[in-house]
């Protein structure tokens, strides 16, 4: 009986949850369909009375919000291409290749994780103004290329290739690169995956580095864009959880693509070593 009543239960409080995390972004869709003023009538409306793509129009059109849209696509793109191309080279070397105070420089590594972000946003705004990159789209991008946490995730999961394998293609004559080229990024793939997702999330969800480093509006990524919309257009709710929706969608749709490579990232770089 004890059993039995687990079993429903369960799942109860599984579904309870989901519609709980659900029901905000439900309504923040069903917002940004509705007539201006309608969401702010008392009690809020959950579906609109008449849907329309008004509010979205309006995003595009007046407000110029497909400039900070291509911004966004463009700064996390590339930032995420670059995090999967250098993370996964050093990650390699710190897994694979023997060099001298390898563990100790991935050790200083480590520990700079403890350090939060606002405290380095200063010195390397001021290195980057210093070679002239401040509001420039690489000035966005190039920091978030050097992430320990992705080094520290590649390094564990390349740590489970057999150096067997390696050698092999080293008696063969293929020299480093050929190596991570074509045998180790096919293996990394999981874990790829997994760090492209983190990595895009991070950047694309991002508002303090580019409020920072982007001056010029024309440069504005979605969320400072956003930002600076409520300011002028607080009552503006449907306009808002428009501009919300288009923030969350293309994430959302990254997330639902490569799942199963992601879920198997995170299993696979837990259990080996």
């Amino acid at each position: 009986m004890r059993r039995g009543g687990s079993s429903v239960l369960v799942p109860a409080a599984l579904v309870a949850g989901s519609v709980l995390a659900l029901t905000p972004l439900v309504w923040m869709v069903s917002a940004s369909l509705m007539r201006p003023g309608e969401a702010s009538e008392f009690p809020p409306p959950f579906w609109p009375s008449r849907p329309t793509l008004g509010n979205y129009v309006e995003l595009f059109t007046r407000l110029s919000l497909g400039r900070a849209l291509a911004n966004s696509l463009l700064i996390a793109s590339a930032t995420t291409l670059g995090v999967l191309l250098l993370n996964s080279m050093a990650g390699y070397a710190f897994a694979k290749l023997r060099f001298g105070g390898r563990e100790r420089l991935f050790r200083i590594l480590v520990a700079a994780l403890v350090i939060p972000a606002p405290v380095a946003m200063l010195p390397l705004f001021l290195m980057l103004r210093s070679v002239g990159l401040v509001n420039t789209y690489l000035g966005a991008i190039l920091p978030g290329t050097a992430g320990i946490l992705g080094i520290f995730l590649i390094r564990q999961f390349a740590r489970s290739i057999p150096d067997d394998v390696l050698d092999a293609a080293r008696l063969e004559g293929a020299g480093e690169l050929r190596i991570y080229w074509t045998i180790v990024l096919p293996l990394l793939r999981p874990v790829l995956a997994t760090l492209a997702i983190i990595t895009f999330l991070a950047t694309w969800n991002d508002f303090v580095w580019p409020l920072v480093v982007l001056t010029d509006e024309s440069r504005y990524t979605l969320p400072v864009a956003l930002a600076s919309l409520v300011a002028e257009h607080v009552p503006d709710t449907e306009l808002m959880m428009a501009g919300s929706v288009l923030t969350v969608l293309p994430v959302l749709l990254l997330f639902l693509l490569l799942q199963k490579q992601y879920i198997q990232g995170i299993t696979l770089g837990g259990v080996k070593e």
